[in-house]
């Protein structure tokens, strides 16, 4: 047959419904590595056996391959010729009588020339892999699927005195030298995994150990391996990963199940982190930290995503997905799972807070434009394309509503039945949902709708109150607008969880009519599962306000008719730390609201005195934790401001902002400026919740006072850069006055990047500084900065930290009228889909939104995104998303 197929490799559409088994296993896979950046020769040794449960059973062997050299093949010792294969871009197909076979494939690959970071890549001097989703098929030919499982011995070579590192997956059993300078690890996996989990890394690096003891006495070697300028800066994340070790124990009976656990920092990486079986690939930023070079954020984040990768041991690596269109099945558990730990150790307000802010500002953002999907998807053209916000945070929150459906006890019940009935094996969100049934003894056929239903449901909300009666009645509507391939929705099942607060603030027992004894809950969740409903509340003396949504129990928006009084009464005294902070927001976005009416029509601009009255005492309020402080004196941003509208005015909603952060910062001035000096620390740099509430509180109120313009603001600004003993706090002076149109801004910085300009990590946040600033030289400069030496398109981290910032968080300079900051993501998308589509596909997505724009900008942008799908050899990654927001009507 002939060697080369000559079908068309354009990208086709991937549907869910034509899923099928595969038709061979692999049972047992050995590969050998004889590794060089400029020239890798990889032999794989595939032990192959016809799956019963497919319905093809005289198929071929196909394997997928992409980008490899192929030089021999045998089958059952035998050596193929080139008749006895075809081989294509894509593809290596393999005919096979037997039911069984053992296949030996050698081909070679080069490291260095991989900018995509797909499969095996040069990082520096190291070598390393990503292999989600479809990464495997870079490196050998192979069925390249997550159902395909199977165990891994991995045997790898290489020169001694540049990759003294040899790591991979499982066990370390063997390793050697060998006569000619190079030397050999072997490893092998005990539990059967996907392709996609396979990982090894070779390199000079240094390691970082700790030990961790299992609660069943198991001892287990935790390493971390970096490059050595960076061995200090891995107290932190070996922390929390015995933080995460034990907090799985506890919460969910999940121990390890190796000897070793391996980290491995990475400076070149296109994703956060990958959960590879025993050894974790982690981008740099998101591990590596200390006092001097990282945030309260970093080491926040470094602690969630620490714990979520190694959560995965279990919820995606002992189990994992079917097929990619049940990512969410690893993802969405996996991050509701982290977002536990996270508000286990940390404040569990400011937590629900975060994680609620990421699904308004980005998930609603996604499910409202032309990428929107159902958290299972039932269709995709790239699948790196899926790695979304509504795969993995909405998921989350379906996961969350799980949890409060069948209670505390009950989850743990469906979890354990759901690690023990599938370990092993690649399964579906409808075995975890019913994993959830069994151990429960509920029918959850019309929840299963949060996994195939796209889109935000809204609850349209009113009330009224029988006096005489002593009844209260809730009345709920829901509705979903269409989503690209859905235009009608069934009604979803939605746990609303509500209070109602009397005149003096106190939570009211809810009894529904119809109830009798027993002691009635002040928080109560109710079902919503119809178009239309109605609960009645019996036992009230006088007309409640209501506290709707609390704990935000479920990922929807809420619509209902309120009383500025009512939002300013739930702000000072609701016993739901959330709902508080969000009748908060509600005020402050409907107070922009009106600004933005204002600017439209060259009106005065006027803050409200309620608003300004109830801003003075949340911040002053010395009960409130003041980390839920620092957060409920934050302005809703410019983007999210902008998803209230269908047309977003830009220079309305920036000039709107910018007035009520000013208005507040004068007004507020003398307040923000004690608490600043009573929040102030010189002592050392600590990481806990009660420090982090502590500098998040005064460098938001030192951003205020830079506001006001006040000279002594920005001294105030210079001395805590000059003087501050760690990141959080130097950041803080940074950030007050990146904005403002100030010498000592441009000093500072200077200054900072002289002092880190051979830190990697803190010469990303140099460059995201100056790319997100509002200041009018800044287009300019962000094009200055893409010829500075410390800036590379071939690294995902700098690429993200300036351009990706630019586009897609400053909106006022990206929106420029001209079109000029259009015409610079066409030229940064279309450079970089040529060395990175997955990076140059995440970038694209700034122009999702343009039909939401006035007419000018609307046809700017289509002309952007026309020119981007025009040039030729353009990838499935960047076209899939051009195509669908060229098609989006909306």
């Amino acid at each position: 047959m002939d060697n080369r197929s000559t079908e068309d490799t354009y990208p086709q559409i991937i549907y869910l419904k034509d899923y099928t088994p595969p038709p061979w296993r692999v049972e047992q896979v050995r590969l050998e590595f004889d590794l060089d950046a400029d020239d890798t020769r990889v032999t794989a040794e595939l032990h192959l056996r016809r799956n019963p449960d497919s319905t093809d059973a005289g198929a071929d062997i196909v394997l997928d391959g992409q980008g490899l050299t192929l030089e021999s093949v045998t089958r059952d010792g035998v050596a193929l010729g080139a008749d006895d294969y075809a081989l294509d871009a894509e593809h290596l197909r393999i005919p096979c009588a037997a039911d069984h076979c053992v296949l030996r494939i050698v081909n070679r690959i080069v490291p260095s020339a991989n900018t995509a970071l797909e499969g095996l890549y040069a990082s520096g001097a190291m070598l390393c892999t990503q292999c989600e989703a479809e990464g495997f098929r870079r490196i050998t030919f192979f069925p390249d699927r997550p159902d395909v499982m199977a165990r891994y011995h991995v045997r790898l070579v290489a020169d001694k005195q540049r990759y003294p590192v040899l790591l991979s997956n499982g066990n370390d059993v063997a390793r050697g030298d060998l006569d000619d300078g190079r030397h050999f690890v072997e490893w092998d996996d005990p539990f059967p995994k996907p392709s996609y989990l396979f990982a090894l890394v070779a390199g000079d690096l240094v390691c970082q150990q700790d030990r961790f003891t299992t609660l069943s006495g198991r001892e287990v070697d935790l390493r971390i391996y970096v490059e050595a300028e960076n061995r200090h800066k891995c107290d932190h994340a070996l922390a929390s990963l015995r933080q995460a070790m034990r907090w799985d124990e506890e919460v969910y009976g999940r121990e390890y199940d190796l000897d070793i656990f391996n980290i491995v920092a990475v400076n070149d990486f296109n994703m956060g982190a990958m959960e590879n079986k025993s050894l974790n690939i982690f981008n740099a930023s998101c591990v590596l930290a200390s006092a001097e070079t990282a945030t309260d954020d970093d080491f926040y984040n470094i602690q969630s995503i620490i714990g979520h990768e190694y959560f995965h041991n279990w919820s995606g690596n002992r189990v994992t997905c079917r097929d990619w269109f049940q990512l969410s099945l690893k993802e969405g558990f996996t991050v509701f799972r982290d977002q536990e730990f996270s508000a286990d150790l940390n404040s569990r307000a400011v937590k629900r807070i975060d994680d609620v802010n990421v699904l308004r500002i980005h998930q609603f953002a996604q499910d409202a434009g032309p990428m929107a999907h159902p958290v299972r998807p039932a269709e995709y053209m790239e699948i790196s394309n899926f790695y979304t916000v509504t795969v993995y945070n909405k998921g989350a929150e379906v996961v969350r509503m799980l949890r409060e459906l069948v209670g505390a006890e009950g989850f743990r019940r469906g979890t354990d039945l759901y690690f023990n009935r599938h370990d092993g094996q690649a399964v579906t969100t409808d075995d975890f949902v019913a994993a959830m049934e069994d151990a429960n003894g509920i029918d959850l056929q019309q929840f299963r709708r949060w996994y195939s239903q796209a889109g935000t449901p809204v609850l349209h909300i009113d009330d009224d109150f029988d006096a005489t009666a002593g009844i209260y009645t809730l009345r709920v509507r829901q509705r979903c607008a269409p989503t690209p391939g859905q235009v009608d929705k069934a009604p979803f099942h939605i746990p609303l969880a509500v209070g109602l607060l009397d005149a003096g603030g106190n939570d009211l027992p809810l009894q529904l009519e119809g109830e009798t004894g027993g002691d009635a809950p002040r928080t109560r969740v109710l079902a919503i599962t119809e178009a239309e409903q109605e609960f009645r509340f019996t036992g009230i003396a006088a007309h409640p306000v209501p506290s709707l949504l609390r704990g935000f129990s479920a990922p929807v928006k809420i619509e209902r008719d309120w009383r500025d009084a009512e939002l300013l009464f739930l702000f000072s005294h609701d016993s739901d730390a959330f709902n508080r902070w969000d009748a908060g927001q509600t005020l402050m976005l409907r107070q922009l609201k009106r600004l933005v009416d204002a600017v439209q029509a060259g009106e005065e601009l006027v803050l409200d005195d309620a608003l300004i009255d109830a801003f003075r005492a949340t911040l002053t309020d010395a009960s409130l934790d003041p980390a839920l402080r620092a957060q409920a004196i934050s302005v809703p941003g410019e983007a999210y401001v902008g998803d209230q509208y269908n047309e977003i005015d830009v220079v309305a909603i920036h000039a709107a902002r910018r007035f009520m952060i000013e208005t507040l910062a004068q007004v507020l001035h003398p307040e923000l400026k004690q608490i600043y000096a009573q929040y102030h620390d010189h002592g050392p740099y600590v990481f806990d919740s009660v420090a982090m509430a502590a500098r998040a509180l005064k460098n938001r109120c030192l951003e205020y006072l830079v506001a006001t313009g006040d000279s002594g603001a920005v001294a105030l600004a210079e001395l805590q850069f000059q003087s501050a003993s760690n990141m959080t706090d130097t950041m803080g002076a940074l950030a007050a006055l990146n904005d403002h149109d100030v010498p000592a801004r441009d000093a500072l910085l200077a200054q900072f990047h002289e002092r880190w300009r051979h830190d990697a990590q803190v010469l990303e946040k140099w460059l995201a500084l100056q790319a997100v600033s509002q200041r009018a030289d800044t287009p300019a400069r962000v094009r200055q900065l893409l010829d500075h030496e410390d800036f590379s398109y071939t690294n995902p981290n700098r690429v993200r930290s300036l351009i990706g910032r630019f586009c897609l968080a400053n909106p006022i300079h990206f929106h420029a009228a001209d079109g000029s900051g259009y015409v610079f993501l066409t030229e940064q998308v279309l450079k970089l889909d040529a060395l990175n589509p997955q990076i140059a596909a995440r970038l694209v997505q700034g122009f999702l939104k343009w039909h939401h724009y006035d007419s000018a900008r609307r046809a700017l942008m289509k002309k952007a995104l026309e020119t981007i799908r025009d040039h030729d050899g353009l990838s499935r990654d960047v076209a899939e998303i051009v195509t669908r927001a060229l098609e989006d009507s909306n």
